[in-house]
């Protein structure tokens, strides 16, 4: 098939586009896009019909910074009311065998008038899928996961992604609860990006009780409360006032410093995290220094984004940081997303694996 089906923010339709025709490019492919503004969805339309599965096979999804989810398809349009199951049953006949079916809507006010069509729909259409042996009966993940995106309720791409190479998470969106005592909203941030981040066989060594984290920008906590509700002791940097039930918990240490200018007396941090308001190369450069000089084990960090050019300027971040530590010798794990919880920011996390120790010592 020659279409590849982004979904994204709304809003940053743009940003998804350039996004999938750098990525598509770097691997050799060539294509067109296709979008509407706040439609929450790209296409791209590959030349070549057979690259539509070859991209969402090569091009490494957490590369994408702006995709919550992709996968290759075609557009099922004009559907007749009375029978949309036999027509997109019809348009997946060629397809291999899934392992899990979604149906889905783009993340809009007009995609959220027809999830209750989509839950209704959701059950008939699989049973007909797997009479044609085109989904498991049984969550199967190693198979393919068929998406239905459903545009109107006549219209719909359906396509397949596939499970080693796409989002996890239904319509590409970790679903969490805001908890009833976090300090604010801004919690489910982080929240959201260790979901995405680690993977869950991992988490449990990787965010261990009694492990140390220092929170950059910490006030009142948002970002304090998920390392502590996590067990581990945070040293919260910030020159504001930092939520009274978070200072009781005896995990938390406040320091009235600035951001920029606090370094760790030791170098036994595994977590930092910072979302601190301020210009995307001054904070990339603040995470560099603290990887370099092997201050932390791993990082997540907001970059705030400008109102223009934002894939140039998140593409650019990341370009620092990837030709610093290169430079210095260092091994590292680079991911960064436009997470759900994001707004004109996007979250991005750092392992630093190994850090010469002629850099510090």
């Amino acid at each position: 098939m020659s279409s590849v089906v982004i979904y994204c923010r709304s809003g940053f339709e743009n940003d998804a586009a350039a996004e999938i025709t750098f990525q598509a490019a770097e691997q050799g492919f060539a294509g067109y896009v296709k979008t509407k503004p706040n439609t929450g969805i790209v296409v791209y339309e590959c030349f070549d019909a057979s690259h539509g599965e070859e991209i969402i096979k090569k091009v490494d999804f957490k590369n994408m910074v702006f995709a919550r989810q992709w996968f290759t398809g075609t557009l099922v349009d004009n559907m007749p009311l009375e029978d949309r199951v036999t027509a997109i049953v019809e348009a997946a006949a060629e397809f291999p065998e899934c392992g899990d079916l979604r149906v889905e809507t783009p993340d809009t006010n007009e995609g959220k008038e027809l999830s209750k069509f989509c839950k209704k729909i959701s059950t008939p259409l699989k049973k007909s899928l797997e009479k044609r042996s085109k989904v498991t009966r049984e969550l199967a993940e190693k198979k393919p996961v068929m998406h239905v995106l459903f545009l109107a309720n006549d219209s719909a791409y359906v396509g397949y992604s596939y499970t080693f190479n796409n989002s996890p998470f239904f319509m590409g969106i970790p679903r969490l609860r805001m908890p009833n005592d976090a300090p604010s909203r801004s919690t489910l941030k982080l929240d959201e990006a260790f979901n995405v981040f680690i993977p869950p066989h991992e988490a449990e060594e990787r965010m261990q009780p009694g492990m140390r984290g220092v929170d950059l920008g910490a006030c009142p906590g948002g970002w304090t409360y998920q390392l502590v509700r996590r067990g581990m002791f945070v040293s919260a940097i910030d020159n504001g006032p930092m939520n009274d039930d978070l200072m009781e918990t005896g995990q938390v240490k406040h320091f009235r410093v600035d951001g920029f200018k606090y370094r760790p007396e030791k170098r036994n941090i595994q977590w930092l995290v910072c979302d601190m308001v301020e210009k995307p190369a001054k904070v990339t450069n603040l995470m560099i220094d603290w990887a370099v000089n092997a201050y932390a084990k791993e990082l997540i960090f907001n970059l705030k984004l400008p109102m223009k050019k934002r894939f140039d300027s998140v593409y650019e971040c990341l370009k620092m940081i990837k030709e610093e530590l290169e430079k210095y010798g260092v091994s590292y794990e680079l991911q960064a997303k436009h997470l759900y919880h994001d707004r004109e920011e996007v979250t991005v996390h750092l392992n630093v694996t190994k850090v010469p120790q002629s850099l510090y010592s």
